[in-house]
């Protein structure tokens, strides 16, 4: 079994501007700059071959290149933050991306969480970390403003557990987004 999901990678100049982010706050495991990314499905444990069928579908998936820009920060759990995150301003075209993502595991029948999507990029996982000291982690963060990057290709990621270590997450499959072309087709 693998355990898959689909996820925009983040360009190494936004990746260091995040880990100027990773400081100060009380029970935060931080996440290694490999592992930083823009989930668009998890779709959890997939056999070998489903995960071959699951390849092909997202295949088919046709979408122009856009822009990603991240925007302030944010946590997860309402009374026990469970981790702390940057924002990613939320566009038609991710929203796109991540629908058809979730279309494709679903034909293949794979349970999807029914969550609503939060595109965010993951910075830690807390662990006994106090609300308060969440809130004003993100309130010292809300400012967070990176320069847009072209989102050109988007990967489908398996992870793999280490040990008490972070995950390591590789991207098997790589599906390039069409490119955006004028009236005289040039990009």
């Amino acid at each position: 079994m693998l355990r898959l999901f689909t996820a925009l990678p983040v360009p190494s100049d936004a990746a260091r501007e995040l880990r100027a982010l990773q400081k100060n706050l009380a029970g935060a495991r931080w996440r290694p700059e490999e592992n930083f990314h823009i989930t668009l499905c998890f779709y959890g444990e997939v056999a070998p071959q489903r995960a071959h069928d699951l390849d092909d579908l997202i295949g088919e998936i046709e979408i122009p290149a856009f822009e990603v820009t991240l925007e302030g920060a944010g946590w997860f759990g309402r009374r026990e933050p469970t981790a702390v995150w940057a924002r990613v301003r939320e566009t038609d075209a991710l929203r796109s991306l991540a629908a058809q993502c979730e279309r494709a595991g679903r034909r293949l029948g794979l349970t999807i969480e029914r969550r609503p999507f939060t595109p965010h990029v993951t910075l830690a996982y807390c662990h006994a970390t106090p609300l308060d000291d969440a809130r004003a982690w993100s309130e010292r963060h809300q400012g967070l403003r990176t320069d847009a990057w072209q989102a050109d290709v988007f990967h489908l990621y398996a992870s793999y557990a280490r040990g008490s270590g972070p995950s390591r997450y590789v991207a098997e499959a790589d599906y390039p987004l069409s490119a955006v072309t004028g009236p005289e087709g040039m990009y």
